[in-house]
């Protein structure tokens, strides 16, 4: 990712927060967490040889 590009998401994402660099910082380990979580049940469905639904999250 080109630098400015990094910059640009920094700002738009502090932003969203209203400037609040803690509200800001959360909101990324929350969304951190949740791509884990998916990973995790991606590489689960994989390992498994199971499908996942798309858009429901579910691992069938």
């Amino acid at each position: 990712m080109a630098p400015d590009l990094i910059e640009t998401d920094i700002d738009e994402i502090v932003s969203t927060c209203n400037g609040d660099l803690r509200g800001a910082v959360k909101a990324l380990l929350l969304v951190n967490e949740q791509l884990e979580t998916e990973l995790q049940q991606l590489y689960a469905a994989s390992v498994r040889g199971g499908a996942i639904r798309p858009g429901t999250g579910a691992v069938h």
